[in-house]
């Protein structure tokens, strides 16, 4: 079996879709590779198969003409997530577009106002805007012609194609006439036009074109740096959450290490209003965790000894004794931003069309640039009209905004959801989320909290209320099940003591299945079935038999409990459903989706958490095996519909994965997050119908930019070719749609 690798590559020098569109084109018809490019993260992401080495991908990137290097993991410092740092060019490159953007507006201004102000124009000024213009043309659109040029070399063409074309052709038509025309007399006067309209060629010059085009065009290109560095942000503030320092226990004294250093099974100290150094479980002490950076959520969590914490949450109050369970990249941190890091490298279908498009669409506008020169000198045989609706075109049409519409709403929308706790596992997932139709809802752990409360207390005769919880309280305290220490923690709550207060019983016995005996406080103490009650030739059992009957049609589990030979009274235990587990339902179905409640549990049960959280008896699925929750959501789906599974366990996992589309609570197992398209890190069924709407949100985002730059390019390019724009204000028009779509993906980062 042919084993597969895979490795990351940072890509540099690519500036449009048709870029990115020809180097996954190229890299993707090597044999045993497959790849994908990513034009806002500048990154390609390539699965290879044996005897294809890296070198080989980087090599081909650069033959056409790009830089290449492979990422590599980041030595071991704050968390080591596995994504990398920002690269030196990730930093230094809107620096260096606002100093080359700076120098070209400054000397690019006095030009555009001498050519569109006629009452400026002065003996000669046309020398002064060739002296001013010449250096933006020349140092200013260096990116584009140096791009334009090794394009030329693999006979491709992008953006840089058009753009450098567009205004080397008006600067040298300007040079043309300034030194062979009538241009360069002393004297001369022009006005502007918004339109390409007949004149003497000799004695007219593009200047303003050639250096306001650069200029609109570098600032479009520095708001694009700016906004991607912005849209990144979310991933960014993930990966700097992790403590740098840790202080550890060792031979019982406190040492203080870099956190890169922290292995598996060390105990390490968290003080009030220090950051959790990695995931490990509380071995002393007591506090609250503030876990909202990582969670949106943004009550702390109260932890003591056995439970567990996550790295880079805030210890709020008391001092904590943790021992680490993972550390490194197999922390949630790095899972998060990995998870993050993969769906924003990833492409939506949409946007591999779109990229199709942009592989053709620039060879495609020179030819249209090309065929309207000719038809204007043919039409009208005026040099003057003519080119400058060819050059228009040149310019109005560069693909841009293409390339960035998808990849930037990813970045936005992944990254924000990263910080509601909501995690995309790939682009592809945001198509699932806009059709489906129903939502299949695990019950334990999902719907309910997944541990069992005392409910109801009934005593019989004239037992009092304090006795009863008392004697079956310190009987169950005994024992590990969770029927019982739910008896045991509520008793405690409702006497107004510590569980560890109650009385201890002597003779404590466990019978299978039945329940538990013991002697408390002097009383022979029963608790649990009533066949163990009747097997020990209690009386009175009648009295209680109606309060069993009443809790189980609940869907409550009933403890009875006697003691000295006389049924005393019954105690009620439930898996009570979340306080928000009715609010979810609500916002499940304002979102057009049907929910289902899925359960292993009796009828009865499933039937009452329905009830209360406000799904019909006619979705309940009760009595299902973990291994036929499949069948369950391949029923559905025969059905016609297009299911999501919401669920926390390893006997989830499997319907996860047939799921159309599969939401697994990140308080549940590995198997189950594994499985699913979007983990909810907080165990809030709200998140459900929040990650379903920021998908969809992000999705629609997507869209509209795609609508834009489309539509813009398809309705901009006959008004170009038709003279009815200049290319200066083309120029600027085209700079605009970039800043649109990226500006419009930012608008998710307000996402609630």
């Amino acid at each position: 079996m042919t084993e597969v690798s895979e490795v990351e590559l940072a890509v540099g020098g690519m500036t449009c879709a048709s870029c990115s569109s020809r180097i996954e084109k190229k890299l993707n018809r090597m044999e045993g590779v497959t790849a994908t490019v990513n034009l806002a993260t500048e990154k390609a992401k390539v699965a290879y198969a044996d005897g294809v080495e890296v070198p080989q991908l980087i090599a081909l990137i650069e033959k056409l003409g790009y830089s290449a290097e492979e990422i590599l993991p980041p030595a071991p410092e704050p968390v080591d997530t596995g994504a990398p740092a920002p690269t030196t060019a990730d930093i230094t490159e809107p620096d260096t577009l606002r100093q080359r953007l700076i120098v070209s507006a400054a000397l690019a201004l006095p030009v555009v106002l001498l050519a569109m102000v006629p009452a400026l124009q002065f003996d000669n000024w046309q020398w002064l805007s060739l002296t001013l213009a010449a250096p933006v043309v020349v140092w200013g659109g260096l990116p584009f012609h140096r791009a334009a040029f090794t394009n030329l070399r693999h006979a491709a063409a992008t953006m840089d194609t058009l753009v450098s074309v567009g205004t080397l052709a008006a600067f040298g038509w300007s040079l043309w006439a300034l030194f062979f025309g009538d241009a360069g007399m002393p004297g001369m006067r022009h006005g502007f036009d918004l339109t390409a309209s007949p004149g003497d060629g000799a004695s007219t010059i593009y200047l303003e074109v050639a250096a306001g085009v650069i200029t609109f065009i570098l600032l479009g290109r520095w708001l694009e740096a700016r906004s991607k560095r912005r849209a990144g942000a979310a991933l960014r503030a993930l990966l700097e959450l992790g403590a740098k320092d840790v202080t550890v226990l060792r031979d019982g004294t406190e040492q203080r290490i870099p956190v890169g250093r922290l292995a598996v099974g060390d105990r390490f100290v968290v003080r009030p209003g220090e950051t959790v150094a990695t995931d490990g479980t509380v071995v002393e002490g007591a506090s609250a965790v503030d876990a909202s950076m990582l969670t949106g959520e943004s009550v702390p969590v109260d932890v003591g000894t056995g439970d567990t914490v996550t790295g880079a949450t805030v210890n709020t109050s008391g001092r904590l004794v943790v021992t680490a369970t993972r550390v490194g990249a197999d922390t949630q941190l790095a899972r998060m931003a990995r998870l993050v890091e993969d769906t924003q490298t990833g492409k939506a279908q949409v946007q591999r069309l779109a990229d199709r498009i942009a592989g053709v669409f620039v060879p495609v506008v020179l030819v249209i640039a090309v065929g309207t020169l000719g038809g204007w000198l043919g039409a009208t045989g005026d040099a003057t009209a003519a080119f400058t609706a060819a050059v228009a075109v040149l310019i109005i049409a560069c693909p841009c905004a293409l390339g960035l519409a998808t990849p930037t709403a990813l970045m936005v929308g992944t990254g924000r959801g990263a910080q509601l706790g909501i995690l995309i596992k790939g682009p592809e997932v945001l198509e699932s989320t806009r059709k489906v139709d129903t939502v299949v809802l695990d019950k334990t752990g999902t719907v309910t909290t997944g541990r069992m409360d005392l409910k109801d207390v009934y005593v019989a005769g004239d037992t009092g209320e304090r006795q009863l919880l008392r004697l079956a309280g310190a009987l169950e305290h005994a024992s590990e099940h969770p029927v019982a220490r739910a008896v045991a923690t509520g008793a405690a709550d409702r006497l107004g003591i510590a569980a560890e207060e109650l009385p201890a019983p002597r003779g404590f016995a466990n019978v299978a299945g039945s329940g538990v005996r013991g002697t408390v406080d002097g009383h022979d103490v029963l608790a649990g079935r009533e066949r163990l009650l009747a097997d020990a030739g209690v009386t009175g059992l009648d009295q209680v038999a109606k309060l069993r009957d009443d809790a189980e049609a609940a869907g409550r589990t009933a403890v009875l409990v006697a003691w000295d030979g006389v049924a005393r009274g019954v105690l009620t235990v439930a898996d009570t459903p979340k306080e928000t587990s009715a609010e979810a339902v609500r916002e499940l179905r304002a979102l057009g989706l049907a929910p289902v409640l899925l359960t292993g549990d009796n009828k009865a049960v499933a039937t009452a958490v329905a009830d209360a959280v406000g799904i019909g008896p006619d979705a309940v699925y009760a009595e299902v095996l973990p291994q036929d929750k499949v069948d369950v959501v391949r029923r559905l789906q025969g059905e016609g519909r297009v299911v999501a599974m919401v669920g926390d366990g390893v006997n989830d996992a499997a319907a996860l994965a047939a799921a159309d589309l599969g939401l697994a609570m990140g308080t549940g197992t590995d198997a189950a997050i594994e499985a699913s398209d979007l983990t909810l890190v907080r165990g809030d069924l709200r998140v459900a119908a929040d990650a379903i709407r920021l998908s969809r949100k992000t999705l629609a985002t997507i869209k509209g930019n795609l609508f834009w730059a489309f539509g813009y390019n398809v309705a901009a390019l006959p008004l170009a070719a038709a003279g009815l724009l200049n290319p200066m204000i083309a120029g600027a028009a085209m700079a605009f749609s970039s800043v649109f779509v990226v500006t419009n993906s930012l608008r998710l980062r307000t996402f609630t």
